[in-house]
């Protein structure tokens, strides 16, 4: 019943900024950690921003400086805003959220379904 979905990508000019959310739904209880992952065509799926449930954040070093997680735990929603973009952070963005459905459960990991950023001139 838990669903997570990714929105706010797009085609935007190498400077330009997105901002990127990611919204849980459904049954749950709790959501730990979520964290925001790319993975260009030919690269490696790679770890861009991570935050957990008190706001503490970890940045690849590719985006420090550019980007920022945040999120509120009473929308059960996490973003990414997105500036000075270049051609080289194209990439289809993937939320991931550590989450417990129930009290008592364990935390599983969702997946949402991706959203593209391309950064083009």
């Amino acid at each position: 019943q838990v669903q997570v979905v990714e929105s706010g990508g797009g085609l935007v000019h190498p400077g330009g900024s997105l901002r990127l959310s990611c919204a849980a739904s459904g049954t749950l209880f709790r959501i730990y950690t979520m964290g925001w992952y790319r993975q260009a065509p030919g690269k490696q799926r790679e770890l861009v921003a991570g935050i957990t449930r008190d706001g503490s954040t970890n940045y690849a070093d590719s985006v420090k400086g550019r980007f920022t997680s945040s999120r509120d735990n009473a929308k059960n929603t996490v973003y990414l805003q997105m500036n000075s973009l270049k051609p080289e952070d194209t990439a289809v963005y993937y939320c991931n959220a550590d989450i417990k459905s129930r009290v008592g459960g364990s935390a599983e990991a969702y997946w949402g379904q991706g959203t593209q950023v391309t950064v083009s001139s």
